[in-house]
């Protein structure tokens, strides 16, 4: 349950180049940056109390880089709503015995443990994968 760096470098990276491209202007871009820069004092502050995983919060501020104030409110509800979902889903999960040829699986192993966190990168993706379409990328795209 990592989130890479390189992951959310590479997405930073991709956005700085292709804003621009796509027509995207300079208030739109800073807009969108200042929103991502609230989006990740907020999720470092749940990651200081352990809620979230510091992955979760920088994927959490360059989806909403991406995104941008527009879509903010929708983002951060679905990402509530499909954390939520998913958290319970884990839960029901630990809660039963795993077949014999799970217990042989390192990552089913790690999802079923009950002192194991919930993936809520997940979520997050979830979140911008529902929200992504209704984005002027889109309108740009098609």
């Amino acid at each position: 349950m990592k989130i890479r760096n390189a992951v959310v470098l590479f997405l930073v990276a991709t956005y700085a180049v292709l804003a621009p491209a796509a027509g995207i202007g300079l208030a739109q871009i800073g807009s969108s940056a200042g929103f991502a820069a609230i989006v990740l004092a907020g999720a470092f502050a749940f990651f200081s109390m352990g809620w979230i995983g510091g992955g979760d919060a920088k994927l959490a501020a360059v989806v909403a880089l991406w995104l941008g104030p527009d879509h903010a409110v929708a983002y951060l509800l679905y990402t509530a709503i499909f954390g939520s979902l998913l958290t319970v889903a884990i839960l029901r999960f630990r809660a039963v015995l795993l077949p014999a040829p799970c217990l042989s699986v390192a990552w089913i192993m790690r999802l079923h443990a009950p002192k194991s966190g919930v993936p809520y990168g997940v979520a997050i993706a979830s979140a911008a994968l529902y929200v992504f379409p209704r984005t002027q990328w889109m309108t740009v795209l098609f």
